[in-house]
């Protein structure tokens, strides 16, 4: 190839063998496998470039023209390209997160057109007959003034008698005056507000077919062009937007109605008629003669004859629900008459019945219409009657011996279900029956039915006459009467196999999976027709290929008014042959039908681009599947034959959905039984698969105005689950085939991938460490002491009265507060009454059950002043004791607690019957003493209340404070109950709290000065000890706010904040949910309040988790308005075997946010995206990495060190790790390697505790306070919540996510893998009807973002999934409770 002059084109493509996204290297690769390699070529065929400048001077020898110094750089790429390249470390560069969607591969085996390439059919000449009128409003004329007392049309009752008889005569007269009044009385002289050549809208009701005629004919007397609309019920009628936008396109601005019509429309208050929606503003108009001026004597409409001025417009509703205008002008409005005259030999004076809707389509052309050209007398029967009596057309055929009936094979199959065997029926009179539906696959059993049982009445079977049209091409083919009864009609029974490939392959009727379609006759007089391939050039068919069907035709449609684009595609086809050549210098006009020209000539449908599905590259046609569908027994079940099916695009492929409305008294046994069949025969007829089968209650699909379903509108209600089913069934384990293939695990980085330094082939290792301890250099008199206990005496003896915890009530009101000395003199007690009430020994557990405040820190005091290990327990919940409860006690057994320390008012509560009823009593027997009672021979002891000086402590002098021996000994025991489930019990020793005190002291530049708000539980992790530890070591005062109190009071927290002047808060992702859904309204409130946010230079969220950016940032711009700085909110990250890795704390750069690509992560990969890409994922910065912590990101498989950007365990190496987890069971070789791992390469010596973590460093371009490049650590998830599914790992927030965002009413959302299903659990915020529109969106959603196959949807009341304390979902509680069959949904959708 040639290389652009400029720049290189190199392109080099990968072997096709196997699917890297590595850098490719094509010396190896191509030795490797044989397979063509296209290969950069720098062309050497001379040939002139184009010369910019003095690029004649330096044109390199390759013919490039460049600049010099570019040159060389260019000269030496290109070198290098052809010089052989090491082999790439494989270890390390598999890649395989590029998970391509199988994309079906062709059926080698499916059936492929054989047939030659089909001719033109041509239609019989259009012999106009010498007396034909030169246009329809001459022939009006003619009979209006001929035969004035000739009746025209009659219209019906409700009751079926006769309402009234529209004369000729009477047609001409007032046709005229309409005319005139149109044209002259609206507006002004001067400004006339119709012109001729203006559009007007008819609204008229289908029960008035009279006063329609009139005003059409009024407009083409006008030469107005009438566009015929349907009657706006409600204001947002199905579909009545989009006939708004036609109106507002063609410029509309009077509409013509009846008077009933017009007293019907809704009015607003003053009696006027209200805008309706998208409609353009317009003047209603009465065309009811007793309210129209009289034309004066020597005013005349123009009659000329028919030319190319627009007639009329009709209206087409698209597969999406848009409505377009076809224009027909006069021309091919006559002609369309007179080929409808021929071809069904229609003769002055006949009698015709029409049930058809008379506004469009077949009714117009032939009741209205043709039936004006050649004075006929139509008996228009109004959807009404029909109704009420569908017998009511028979009864009209009999009664005026119509020669021709106009009806849908619907009309012909009600007839049918009410005829009760009427002995007066006798249709020998008919010649023809039109069906103008007789394309549609499932008319020929009506047709078939309607025959076998009115064969006896007098029937003829060559009357029945189907017929196909479309509103472009107006009548496509007729079947035209017969009077020979020998010739049968044309049959075709076609293998649905073949058709699904476009194919026409003959079939056995015996077959079930086959097509009878009838032949509709052959093409118009005066047409040509042709079959073009439905999809890219309009080239020809073979003669067994089924295709779109042309014509070519004066009498068709010209265009859709106003839209060239769509016009040229539709109306000015040039059919090719296959080679090439266009078959005629005539446009064909595109039908909208599918179908093929069969032997004779005769044409036969087989359906319509608008219903064509393209599932896995085979069609289906919507018809069909409705028709197999109302096969199905029970027949009865479908309420009216009323189902809609329809596709929708998931995951690059079309989905088929039924939707059916169900009889009102089918009980769910019924619906699923009905439902299991109907998939059954779809799938054995069709051979495809149903995504989506919804049942709603009947008479609730939106209705096209004369009772059908409306399909776009249907859909649309599906698409955005406001479709409100009663019953669903998705499949969508047997409908998508087309997903990635699973993953399998490439080897990864080995030894091999030598480590050179600090780079792992190529890369810099992932590591990253805070500040050094020992080197920072402060006056940090703490520092000196080695334990916590110690530090405290120093501050009683130093600073007595400084006060170091303030607790605040639900009020805002100080409670209580703590100063140094106070804290010292109640541990002292404690630490006493410990000793002598309780004999407790050094090492001894204490289990400390207190509500969060000020007694629980005395207490903790007081045990280490004891010698004794704190364990601080959440209490039961009064409200909620059953579940609570078990999780105490749990606690208190596993840690080997001796002694428990709790409140008078807990105490209570555990001697009250429904703890007895939430624990076993033989376990937790409660024998009752004066001070303590007994639990499990443990005592539980009260400490001394504060200003009770009558307890008598023992008159000796309090005994020494004890001091441990060595610092590594256990301070106390952090236990906490993580997300899976599990209970886990951290040790903390001396030496670690001091270290972990130290270090966030440094990291937040905390001084006795300071004030710090905390909003945590004060029970386990980094809540604990800024609650309990923190002020003890560096001095400042906590402001302690119980969340719990922020159930009251909202507010609580941000006012502490606001009026303590406070710098820097603490809180917890529960707490920030609060405040954000609570105060969301309030901020003017809280401003006028002068609550002010200004002077917070950190607010922190402590978390064990993925930082929650969504809710990080919508705090931030929530309270921006009242001082808060967006930079100020930050994470915090800590786990179970190291409490704080990550706190922002004051100095050093902002946190970051990077955006990864969500496929990447599930296969262990990084890669970073921009804002906004497809599958972008932001992930951010979880807070800087506090002093004396060491980072790195290792494979948790293998143990070795990854690169930077790669994703791994975080690992963690620090003075404030936790030794180990207290575990009673010995299990302690599974865990130990938590706390003590050594990498399998690189640096072995160093001892990491492992977090369970998945996160990734990233070295970035901001510098932090020693001037290095700052590290950011991205937190993704934790290992043990992660999902394998597919070999790729999920992490639940991920899909979570994604559900929540498709449904407004989903509230909340929780997953767990059960066996190998996906099972999602959503909270339904709103009323229960819309539990079941959750269930295909959740589906859907969940397969577009995540490729992923969701087994079961749980649809539960909100508050249902748990959360624990620190906000974060129990995920695997909830399972245990689906599992349990305890969440009491409100509806469990099992997915097939």
């Amino acid at each position: 190839r040639n290389i652009r002059s400029g720049g290189v084109a190199l392109r080099l493509l990968p072997p096709h063998a196997e699917n890297h996204s590595a850098p490719p290297d094509v010396t190896t690769y191509a030795s490797e496998h044989p397979v063509q390699v296209e290969r950069p070529q720098v062309s050497t065929v001379p040939r002139t470039t184009p010369k910019y400048g003095n690029a004649e001077l330096m044109e390199t020898g390759d013919g490039v023209p460049v600049s010099s110094r570019v040159s060389a750089k260019i000269q030496q790429l290109v070198n290098t390209l052809k010089q052989p390249r090491r082999p790439p470390l494989r270890e390390f560069f598999v890649d395989d997160f590029e998970e391509l969607l199988e994309v079906q591969q062709p059926d080698p085996n499916q059936p492929r057109p054989e047939g030659a390439q089909m001719m033109t059919m041509r239609g019989e000449q259009l012999g106009v007959v010498t007396n034909w009128p030169p246009s329809l409003e001459a022939a009006l004329q003619r009979w209006g003034t001929i035969s004035p007392k000739a009746p025209c049309l009659t219209t019906m009752d409700t009751n079926g008698k006769p309402l009234y008889v529209l004369t000729y005569g009477k047609l001409w007269s007032r046709s005229i005056k309409v005319a005139y009044n149109i044209l002259h009385k609206l507006g002004t002289k001067q400004e006339p507000m119709v012109r001729p050549g203006d559009r007007v809208a008819l609204v008229f009701p289908n029960n008035d077919p009279a006063a329609f005629m009139v005003a059409f004919y009024g407009c083409l007397l006008a030469e107005v062009v009438p566009v015929p609309i349907e009657v706006p019920l409600t204001r947002k009628d199905a579909g009545s937007q989009q006939i708004g936008f036609l109106l507002g396109s063609c410029g509309v601005t009077v509409a013509l109605t009846s008077d009933a019509c017009h007293k019907g429309l809704p009015k607003g208050p003053t009696g006027e008629i209200p805008q309706f929606k998208g409609w353009p503003k317009l003047l209603w108009f009465v065309t009811e003669s007793k309210h129209l001026s009289k034309p004066p004597r020597d005013w005349f409409p123009h009659i000329k004859d028919a030319n190319n001025d627009t007639a009329y417009i009709e209206y087409k509703t698209c597969k999406d629900g848009s409505v377009l205008g076809v224009t027909v002008m006069r021309i091919a409005l006559l002609t369309h008459c007179q080929a409808l005259t021929q071809s069904c030999g229609y003769t002055e004076a006949e009698t015709i019945v029409n049930v058809l809707d008379f506004k469009k389509d077949v009714g117009l052309w032939h009741g209205i219409l043709t039936s004006v050209m050649n004075m006929m007398h139509v008996i228009s029967i109004p959807y009404s009657l029909m109704k009420v009596n569908p017998l009511s057309w028979i009864q009209k055929v009999c009664q005026y011996k119509a020669k021709v009936a106009c009806v849908k094979s619907r009309d012909m199959h009600w007839a049918l279900v009410a005829h009760r065997d009427q002995r007066d029926i006798n249709l020998s009179s008919l010649r023809m029956l039109i069906v103008a539906d007789g394309s549609n696959p499932w008319s020929i059993s009506s047709c078939d039915a309607f025959l076998n049982v009115f064969q006896s009445k007098g029937l003829r079977p060559e009357v029945i006459c189907p017929c196909a049209s479309s509103p472009e091409a107006l009548t496509v083919a007729i079947r035209r009467p017969t009077d020979d009864s020998n010739q049968p009609p044309g049959r075709g029974v076609l293998s649905m196999q073949g058709l699904s490939h476009g194919v026409i392959r003959v079939d056995s009727e015996e077959r079930l999976s086959v097509l009878t379609v009838q032949d509709v006759g052959t093409v118009m007089p005066g047409a040509l027709m042709c079959v073009v391939k439905p999809e890219g050039v309009p080239q020809l068919c073979r003669t067994d290929e089924i295709g779109e069907l042309c014509v070519c035709s004066v009498a068709t449609g010209t265009s859709y008014y106003g839209l060239a684009g769509m016009t040229k595609n539709t109306f000015e086809v040039f059919p090719m042959s296959s080679c090439g050549a266009p078959i005629s210098e005539y446009p064909f006009t595109r039908t909208g039908l599918l179908g093929f020209v069969g032997p004779g000539g005769l044409v036969f449908i087989a359906g319509k681009m608008d219903g064509l599905m393209v599932v896995s590259g085979r069609r289906h046609n919507a018809d069909d599947i409705v028709a197999t569908a109302l096969a199905v027994e029970p027949m009865k079940f479908v309420y009216r034959g009323r189902i809609a099916v329809f596709s929708v695009t998931v995951l690059h492929d079309e989905r088929i959905v039924v939707v059916a409305e169900q009889r009102p008294d089918s009980t769910e046994e019924d619906s699923f039984q009905w439902m299991s069949r109907v998939l059954q025969a779809i799938d054995s007829i069709h051979n495809v698969g149903v995504f989506c089968l919804a049942l709603v209650p009947a008479n609730t699909l939106p209705k096209t105005p004369l009772g059908g379903i409306h399909l776009s509108e249907t859909k649309q209600l599906f698409l955005e689950g406001s479709l409100h089913p009663c019953n669903v069934l998705m499949c969508p384990h047997t409908c998508v085939t087309n997903l990635p293939k699973p993953r399998q695990k490439q080897p990864e980085i080995g030894p091999a991938s030598v480590m050179v330094g600090n780079l792992v082939s190529g890369k810099r290792i992932a590591q990253a460490s805070g500040r050094d301890l020992g080197q920072i250099e402060d006056n940090d008199q703490a520092r000196k002491f080695l334990f916590l206990s110690e530090v405290l005496q120093w501050r009683a003896q130093t600073t007595p009265d400084h006060v170091l915890f303030t607790l605040l009530s639900s009020r805002g009101t100080v409670l209580s507060s703590l100063t140094c000395l106070q804290l010292h003199k109640r541990a002292e007690k404690i630490a006493a009454m410990l000793m002598e009430r309780g004999h407790l020994q050094d090492g001894d557990h204490v289990a400390l059950v207190y509500p969060p405040g000020i007694d629980l820190i005395a207490a903790f005091y007081g045990c280490l002043y004891a010698g004794c290990v704190p364990i601080t327990v959440r209490p039961p919940h009064p409200q909620n004791i059953a579940t609570t409860l078990p999780t105490v006690k749990m606690i208190v057994e596993v840690s080997r607690s001796s002694c428990v320390m709790t409140t008078q008012v807990i105490s209570k509560l555990l001697k009250s019957k429904e703890a007895s009823a939430a624990v076993d009593v033989r376990t937790w027997a409660s024998r009752v003493h004066v001070e303590y009672h007994i639990l499990l021979n443990i005592i539980i002891l009260y400490p001394v209340p504060r200003n009770d000086t009558s307890y008598d402590l023992p008159k000796k002098k309090p005994p020494q404070v004890y001091k441990p021996s060595n610092p590594d000994t256990l301070a106390y025991l952090d236990f906490s109950v993580s997300t899976t489930g599990m209970l886990a019990g951290v040790k903390m020793s001396h030496s670690a709290t001091s270290a972990f005190c130290r270090s966030i002291k440094l990291q937040c530049e905390l001084y006795p000065s300071r004030e710090v708000a905390i909003c945590l539980d004060p029970y386990c992790g980094l809540g604990f000890v800024l609650w309990c530890l923190c002020s003890v070591y560096s001095g400042h005062q906590s402001i302690l706010i119980p969340p719990s109190e922020l159930e009251v009071n909202p507010a609580l927290w941000l006012h502490a904040v606001s009026q303590f002047r406070v710098r820097d808060t603490f809180c917890s992702y529960s707490v920030m949910e609060l405040c954000t859904k609570g105060l969301g309204l309030q901020t003017e409130s809280l401003k006028s309040r002068s609550l002010d946010l200004s002077r917070v230079r950190t607010c922190v969220v402590v978390a064990e988790e993925r930082p929650r950016i969504a809710l990080t940032q919508s705090f931030s711009k929530l309270f921006k308005d009242l001082g808060l700085h967006p930079r100020a909110v930050s994470t915090s990250f800590g786990c179970r075997v190291n409490l704080a890795i990550c706190l922002q704390g004051t100095s050093g750069p902002d946190p970051t946010t990077v955006y990864v690509d969500m496929r990447a992560l599930r296969h262990d990969r990084v890669r970073l995206v921009e804002r906004g890409s497809p599958h972008s994922l932001p992930l951010m910065e979880s807070g800087k990495i506090l002093p004396g912590v060491r980072i790195i990101i290792a494979n948790p498989e293998t143990k070795g060190p990854l690169g930077d950007s790669h994703l791994g365990e975080i690992w963690v190496h620090s003075g404030h790790n936790g030794s180990g987890y207290f575990t009673v069971y010995g299990d302690e070789a599974l865990q130990s390697d938590h706390f003590n791992s050594r990498l399998s390469f690189g640096d072995t010596q160093t001892v990491w505790a492992r977090t369970g973590y998945l996160g990734f460093l990233r070295r970035t371009e901001l510098t932090d306070a020693s001037g290095e490049r700052h590290d950011a650590l991205y937190v993704v998830g934790a290992l043990d919540e992660a999902m394998e599914l597919r070999g790729m790992r999920y992490h639940p927030i991920d899909i979570e996510t994604s559900v929540i965002r498709s449904h407004k009413s989903i509230m909340e959302c929780a997953v767990f893998p059960w066996t190998n299903l996906l099972v999602v659990v959503v909270e339904l915020e709103g009323s229960e009807q819309e539990a079941l529109d959750l269930v295909p969106l959740v589906t859907n959603a969940v397969l577009e973002e995540h490729y992923l196959i969701v087994g079961v949807v749980v649809v539960v009341d909100v508050g249902v999934i748990p959360i624990n304390s620190r906000g974060e979902k129990q995920r695997m509680h909830l399972r245990d409770g689906f599992l349990a069959d305890q969440l009491d949904p409100i509806y469990v959708a099992y997915n097939m």
